[in-house]
């Protein structure tokens, strides 16, 4: 009987809270960009290279009506898709520029209702409101068996790990030879015994290691991101935009003017999220010492000057 009167208090509530978003997705939303649409867009920045499946799958949408959404969104130059380097037979999808700004455009009109709709709260209320929020959240996470992720600083042991997973990623999806886990192996030796002004992170899921990212000192100015690499089971948490985010907060903290890294053109997802970050293409140079059948690779160097471009957050 007890429960019988929980759940009733939950509908309730659920009742009561669709009306407030229903509110706020009046500020947010126009006729223009549909709230489903709109929910797309979303889902596509927070998750860049996404496929229309999982977008499907996580939003409960028809799978005849996603296709069209992804079509008109393409029309639009909302969204652009490119086929998927894990599974050929999907799309990678990811926001064009005119993209990016509508959903900048969304974020700041959520802002703004959110404003609105609780600009008659007081603080310390909005607190017991926020706090009240992330019970729920976090409740509903364990229920739902959502992943606790971590990203921390390197340990002793993590340095086999990041060599290891750059191996075995490499030679399964690039065919990538020893030479190549050799040169991983050694700059990691290289690094881990001068430390100064360098770091190294792992990322953890549920205590799990599934990936890492470093920034190396080059000069008192200068540092380089080195061995972001994520497992392909990590993949649409959220761990690549933390991880960069993390290390770009490092060169900031640490007072780099300068970052560069070097990636390769197949990388697809990783160069769109150094494009996000400021990033830009400065150099390109083949090779073909990686490849166990000598296979040409275009290896890309990305620059960012930070003291002309401002440092963002990619969410």
């Amino acid at each position: 009987m007890k429960r019988m009167h929980y759940l009733d208090k939950i509908r309730a509530f659920n009742r009561y809270y669709a009306n407030v978003l229903g509110k706020i997705d009046q500020e947010i939303y126009n006729p223009s960009l549909p709230l489903t649409e709109a929910r797309v867009v979303t889902e596509v920045h927070m998750n860049s290279g996404c496929t229309a499946t999982e977008i499907r799958e996580k939003l409960g949408i028809d799978r005849g009506y996603m296709s069209r959404i992804v079509q008109q969104l393409e029309n639009e130059d909302i969204l652009k898709k490119e086929q998927s380097t894990k599974d050929k037979r999907q799309y990678a999808l990811y926001l064009t520029n005119h993209g990016e700004k509508i959903y900048t455009d969304l974020a700041e009109k959520g802002r703004r209702g959110i404003e609105k709709i609780t600009e008659h709260i007081p603080d310390r209320d909005l607190t017991d409101l926020v706090a009240a929020m992330e019970t729920i959240q976090s409740i509903n996470s364990k229920t739902y068996g959502e992943k606790e992720v971590v990203i921390r600083p390197f340990q002793p042991g993590d340095a086999g790990f990041v060599a290891q997973l750059h191996g075995e990623f490499y030679k399964q999806e690039y065919n990538f030879g020893s030479i190549f886990e050799y040169y991983v192996l050694k700059g990691i030796s290289e690094f881990i015994l001068d430390i100064d002004g360098s770091q190294l992170w792992i990322a953890e899921v549920d205590g799990e290691k599934v990936g890492s990212i470093a920034v190396g000192k080059t000069s008192d100015s200068i540092a380089q991101i080195k061995w972001f690499i994520l497992n392909e089971n990590s993949q649409g948490l959220g761990l690549g935009k933390r991880l960069m985010n993390t290390a770009m907060n490092f060169c900031k903290e640490s007072g780099y003017k300068h970052v560069y890294l070097w990636t390769f053109s197949k990388l697809v997802a990783a160069r769109h999220l150094y494009n996000k970050f400021g990033f830009t293409l400065t150099e390109e140079k083949p090779n073909e010492e990686w490849s166990d059948k000598k296979e040409r690779i275009i290896e890309e160097r990305w620059d960012i000057d930070l003291t002309v471009t401002e440092l963002v957050t990619v969410q």
